[in-house]
């Protein structure tokens, strides 16, 4: 495939098909911008600020965990109507949290039965498919890493075919969001229609401007940082090696932080057995489910809080979304103090004290409207949890196990939940559970100059 033009008009160079697989990535220069915003951003922000708000090309944000990504994306979707510019998650959990819609919902996709052609020809049949394609201006796809190229190439087919426009997503405006270096796709094995999104020809034939996030807002821990930056990078040296076993021992049953494990099974068996070495009876608050019964059963896989809810006075908890008025982030940990049947009040481990009442996480159709809720306090035990569910979070003490670690990324995901490395403790780790995808990181390498200090 040639090179595309950084263009939103047509080129000679032929879209994307169904039956195209491999290309490799455009390369934008990025400009120097002065934003003159009014808040506080370092330069890099401010460049992808400027490229959000003020251009019109397709957007690639990306950087380490804790850069600011979702702050910036929250800005630009508060300037834009949620019907016009929707937010798409790549899976059911992360639609949940960020309250949108599943990419593979809003196109059609379903499993792609019966292959890509049948899936692209399904969906533009499908009337509602139709007509939400062609009301909105643009879309956010956040945590694009987890989507497989070829279910981003039909996605793409389908909005050109749907939209009869031979522009890139048929001239839908395109904010992919998300660290390659982190999670990678659910289906990765090429046989069943996997790979890195940006080893498929859709990637170079969207035309994204890479906007790369190098300042780190979550850590300000600068030997860490260092660390994080290395491990991002899958590299094991003398200072990776010496700072983790510097942290690396017994972890004490008493602890009070969160300990991650490799494997929900883990993480069930250990907070139940913390919760039930505390004094006094346990309370019950039962999850309030409505909707129809498929979504219920979809929606409680997919939702950060279960069924049932038991605590007891003491128990170490973990708030399980974004404040408002930021007294706490998704991830923020703290002992339940006191516990009524309307409100829990909370006393967070950064001394400060909280009063909690039940909220509602809603399961949302293609168009956007509920069709499931689970209502309960957003809280979980926060002795333990799994690597995956932690992703996204932010917490104050963690302990973690990082041997036998399977997934690239899956090191680095945890390690990067904190702000400080005073705040860590390590079970135990190998070098092998250290790893990144080398095409993660021969992608990153071509988009040196935007993060020159960067390790990658």
């Amino acid at each position: 495939m040639s090179k595309l033009r950084i263009s939103k008009s047509p080129s000679d160079s032929a879209p994307p098909d169904i039956a195209q697989g491999k290309g490799a990535p455009a390369h934008d220069d990025n400009e120097n911008f002065n934003s003159g915003l009014s808040f506080g951003l370092s330069s890099c922000q401010e460049r992808a600020w400027r490229a959000l708000a003020e251009g019109g090309e397709n957007i690639f944000l990306t950087g380490g965990a804790g850069t600011g990504k979702s702050y910036l994306i929250r800005q630009f979707l508060a300037r834009h109507d949620a019907r016009l510019f929707p937010v798409l998650a790549s899976t059911g959990a992360a639609a949940v949290l960020v309250g949108g819609r599943t990419f593979h919902s809003f196109f059609g996709l379903g499993i792609l039965e019966g292959g890509p052609a049948a899936t692209v020809e399904r969906a533009a049949r499908n009337r509602q498919v139709v007509r939400r394609l062609r009301q909105i201006q643009g879309f956010v796809v956040d945590e694009v890493s987890m989507l497989a190229g070829p279910v981003l190439r039909v996605a793409e087919v389908i909005a050109r075919r749907v939209r009869d426009s031979e522009l890139p997503w048929g001239g839908l405006r395109v904010i992919a969001v998300g660290d390659f270096a982190q999670l990678p796709p659910v289906e990765r094995d090429s046989n069943r229609g996997g790979g890195w999104a940006f080893n498929d020809a859709v990637w170079e034939w969207s035309k994204f401007q890479t906007q790369w996030l190098r300042t780190q807002i979550r850590c300000r821990d600068e030997e860490y940082m260092r660390v994080l930056a290395k491990v991002r990078d899958g590299r094991v040296d003398d200072e990776v090696a010496d700072y983790l076993n510097a942290r690396t021992g017994p972890v004490e049953t008493e602890f009070e932080g969160t300990r991650l494990f490799p494997r929900r099974d883990q993480t069930e068996k250990f907070n139940e057995m913390r919760l039930a070495d505390l004094a006094g009876e346990s309370t019950e608050f039962p999850t309030i489910a409505s909707g129809d019964a498929r979504g219920i059963e979809t929606l409680m896989k997919q939702a950060p809080i279960g069924e049932i809810l038991r605590l007891k006075i003491g128990a170490l908890v973990m708030l399980r979304q974004n404040d408002p008025i930021g007294r706490f982030v998704n991830g923020s940990t703290g002992h339940v103090r006191k516990i009524q049947a309307h409100k829990l009040s909370i006393e967070l481990l950064n001394g400060r004290r909280v009063e909690l009442e039940k909220s509602t996480f809603s399961l949302l159709d293609a168009d956007g409207d509920p069709v499931a809720t689970l209502t309960n306090f957003p809280v979980t035990l926060a002795w333990a949890s799994t690597i995956h569910k932690a992703q996204g979070s932010t917490l104050d003490r963690m302990a973690v196990d990082l041997s036998r670690l399977w997934e690239p990324g899956q090191a680095y995901v945890a390690l990067s939940r904190l702000v400080s490395g005073a705040d860590l403790r390590v079970a135990r780790w190998d070098a092998s559970s250290i790893k990144t995808d080398p095409q993660v990181v021969e992608f990153y390498s071509r988009f040196a100059e935007l993060a020159p200090d960067a390790v990658l």
